[in-house]
C-alpha cells in the first residue's frame, strides 16, 4: 500500500475506497442488507501500521473504517490464508500456520473470528479439509462447476457435506455464471429475473434454495467506481436493498451462517481441486499459477525452501533470530500474486525466494559446535513459526498495494421468494522488490482481488445466473 499511493495516488485512492464502502451500505440497510467480507492478514498487517494510517488519512480513516466493521453485526467475516497463497500449491506443512494466523489477524483487529472461509483464487482441493476444521472453520465457498454431488445430480443452489480424514465441513458452492455478472454490471430487475429462473429450473426448485455469488470487488470501474451511483453498490446494491425493504421482490438477503444454522447441509459431495475462472482460464486446473515451466520452478523453489525450514526447525539448533526471518520470507512468497501473471512477477518471487535461501543456508552451514551450543527451546514453534511481525518489523522490501475485497450476496426466497446473502472479502498480499511493471490498473495491479459473493436461497423460485467476463485476480 506505501508503494502504490506513491507511484499511482489516483488507483490507491479507488483501492482504498473499495474497502471503506460495504460498512456505509450495511450501516444503512442494516434491516435487510446482509454482507460477508474477508480479509487476508496481510491486508489487516498494513490497516494497522501508523506509517500506512497516516499516508491514507487525507482519503480514508482507516482505524475509523475498521471500527465500522467491528461495529456492524450485518456483516459476517470471511476468513482466508495470512498471506493469500494458494493452497494446493504450498506445502500441506505451511496450510496451518496460514490458516492460523490469518485467523488470528481477524480476530485481533474484529474482536471476532470468522466462521467461513473463502480460498484464495477459490483455490481449494479436499486435502485441505482437515486443516480447515483445526483452523475452526465452519464452512467453505468453492466453485461451483468443482463440486460433485454423491448422488450423482448436480444442483449448487444447496450446501453440502464434504469429509477427508474423518474431517467434514460444509460446503458452499459459488454459481459461477452469476458471479461472472455480477463481475462486470447487473441491476436488481435482471437479477430478481435470473436468479427466480435459475432455481425454478434447478434440480430441487421444491426445496430451499441458496445462491452465492463471488467475484472481484475492487478491480475494473464497476467496483472502483468513484462515483457511486454508477458503480455496484450505488447502481445495483442500493435499488435491491429498496426493493427488498418493500416487501415485494422475490429474493430476500441472508448471512450464510443464519442460514447454514436454519438449513445444515446433509447431502455429501465431492470437491475436484481446482479454481475460479480467471483472466483465459477455466479454473479446472491451476494453470493460470502453474501453467509455464518458470512458474512451476518458481513454485517448486518455494516448496523446496519450506522443506528445508522445516528440517531446521525440527533439528532444534538453529537461532531463533534468522529462523524466523527466514519463516516470514518463505511464507510471503507463498502469495498468488508472483505467479499470477505469468512469468512478468517472478523476479518478485525471486527477490523473496533469495533472501530466504540466503539466510537458510547459513543456518544450514553452521558448524556443529555452534549448534551444540544454541539450545533447542530456542526453535520457534511448529504451530506458529515466525507468525507476522509487528509493521514495522515485516521484511525490508517495500510493500506493494496489497489488498483485496471479496463481495458475497447471499438471499434465500419462502415460497415462491429467495432469499441472498451478500459478502465481502478483502485480502492483500505482500509485496517484493519492485522489480518488473507492473500491468495495466484494472485487473491486479499491486492489489490482491476483491470479490463479491451473493448467496441467494429460494424455496420455490429459481437462482441468479449471469454471463459477464471478469477481471483476472492476482
Amino acid at each position: 500500500m506505501a508503494v502504490l499511493i506513491e507511484t499511482n495516488p489516483w488507483e490507491a485512492e479507488q483501492i482504498i475506497r473499495c474497502y471503506e464502502r460495504p460498512t456505509r451500505y450495511a450501516q444503512h440497510y442494516a434491516d435487510v442488507g446482509h454482507l460477508h467480507i474477508g480479509f487476508s492478514g496481510i491486508l489487516l498487517e498494513q490497516f494497522v501500521d501508523p506509517a500506512i494510517v497516516d499516508r491514507y488519512r487525507h482519503i480514508i480513516d482507516i482505524p475509523a473504517m475498521l471500527d465500522a466493521y467491528r461495529s456492524t453485526p450485518n456483516i459476517e467475516l470471511i476468513g482466508m490464508g495470512y498471506f493469500h497463497p494458494i493452497f494446493p500449491l504450498i506445502p500441506e506443512a505451511d496450510w496451518q500456520e496460514q490458516l492460523r494466523t490469518g485467523r488470528d489477524m481477524m480476530t485481533e483487529v474484529f474482536g471476532r473470528a470468522p466462521r467461513g472461509f473463502w480460498p484464495p483464487e477459490m483455490a481449494f482441493s479436499m486435502e485441505m479439509i482437515p486443516a480447515l476444521v483445526r483452523a475452526g472453520y465452519e464452512y467453505v465457498v468453492v466453485d461451483g462447476v468443482h463440486v460433485h454431488p454423491e448422488d450423482g445430480v448436480s444442483d449448487v443452489f444447496r450446501p453440502y457435506l464434504a469429509c477427508y480424514d474423518d474431517a467434514c465441513i460444509t460446503i458452499v458452492p459459488r454459481d459461477r455464471d452469476v458471479s461472472n455478472a455480477q463481475e462486470s454490471g447487473l441491476d436488481a430487475t435482471w437479477f430478481a429475473h435470473e436468479v427466480t429462473h435459475r432455481c425454478r429450473f434447478s434440480a430441487r426448485p421444491g426445496e430451499p434454495r441458496l445462491c452465492t455469488t463471488w467475484s472481484d470487488g475492487e478491480n475494473g470501474g464497476w467496483f472502483r467506481q468513484t462515483h457511486e451511483g454508477a458503480g455496484f453498490f450505488g447502481h445495483y446494491f442500493s435499488p435491491y436493498m429498496e426493493r427488498v425493504r418493500g416487501g415485494d421482490y422475490p429474493i430476500r438477503p441472508v448471512g450464510l451462517s443464519e442460514y447454514l444454522a436454519a438449513h445444515p447441509a446433509s447431502a455429501h459431495a465431492h470437491v475436484q481441486t481446482g479454481a475460479w475462472n480467471v483472466g483465459s482460464t477455466s479454473g479446472f486446473d491451476l494453470s493460470q499459477w502453474a501453467g509455464s515451466p518458470r512458474q512451476r520452478q518458481g513454485a517448486e523453489t518455494v516448496r523446496d525452501l519450506s522443506r528445508r525450514w522445516w528440517a531446521l526447525r525440527d533439528k532444534g539448533t538453529a537461532p531463533a533470530d534468522p529462523l524466523a526471518r527466514a519463516r516470514r520470507l518463505v511464507l510471503e512468497a507463498e502469495t498468488s500474486c508472483y505467479l499470477f501473471w505469468g512469468d512478468d512477477w517472478l523476479p518478485k518471487l525471486a527477490w523473496l525466494t533469495d533472501a530466504a535461501a540466503e539466510l537458510i543456508e547459513a543456518m544450514e552451514a553452521r558448524p556443529a559446535e555452534a549448534e551444540q551450543q544454541q539450545p533447542a527451546a530456542g526453535a520457534t514453534p511448529a504451530t506458529a513459526p515466525a507468525a507476522a511481525p509487528a509493521p514495522a518489523q515485516a521484511a525490508s522490501a517495500p510493500q506493494e498495494a496489497v489488498g483485496a475485497i471479496d463481495v458475497a450476496a447471499v438471499s434465500e426466497q419462502p415460497v415462491p421468494a429467495v432469499e441472498v446473502a451478500a459478502e465481502v472479502a478483502s485480502e492483500a498480499p505482500a509485496a517484493a522488490a519492485p522489480v518488473p511493471a507492473a500491468p495495466q490498473s484494472g485487473s491486479k495491479s499491486g492489489s490482491e482481488d476483491l470479490s463479491k459473493t451473493a448467496s441467494e436461497t429460494v424455496s420455490k423460485a429459481g437462482g441468479p445466473s449471469g454471463k459477464a467476463e471478469r477481471e483476472p485476480d492476482s
